[in-house]
């Protein structure tokens, strides 16, 4: 794994945004990182890096956001079951063949695909430390 030190936001968005270049149709990123560390400031530099201009913001509600057609952002932080994944068809995104971007994929583990890009995010303050 690689290591990038973040020292601002706007750092870890341009960052983000460097390395969704190296996203192809069909890969899943997963964002891990404790609450606040900020893994939708990562999402928005990923969507952004693939061109896509919509207003990025936290599915925490919705469970899934679509961009553009080609980019599905989850949060699955409220989800407590395979079961609930399943029901709510959080499986079926992986089979669009689009750019899956996946807050919280501890809790729909046994759903993701294999080979998925990981992408760690911790950090105090305003300086971050980003493995991938």
């Amino acid at each position: 794994m690689a290591v990038f030190l973040s020292h601002s936001e706007e750092e870890t968005f341009r960052w983000a945004k460097d390395f969704a270049a190296t996203l192809k149709a069909g890969d899943v990123v997963l964002l891990e990182g404790e609450m606040g560390a900020g893994k939708t400031v990562l999402a928005k530099g990923l969507i952004a890096g693939m061109g896509i201009g919509d207003e990025v913001t936290s599915p925490t509600y919705a469970y899934v956001n679509e961009y553009g057609g080609r980019v599905f952002h989850f949060d699955c932080y409220r989800v407590t079951s395979e079961a609930q994944a399943l029901g709510l068809g959080l499986s079926d995104y992986f089979e669009r063949g689009g750019v899956c971007i996946v807050e919280w994929s501890e809790n729909i583990k046994d759903l993701l695909p294999g080979g998925c890009k990981r992408i760690k995010i911790s950090g105090n303050g305003s300086e971050r430390e980003i493995e991938f």
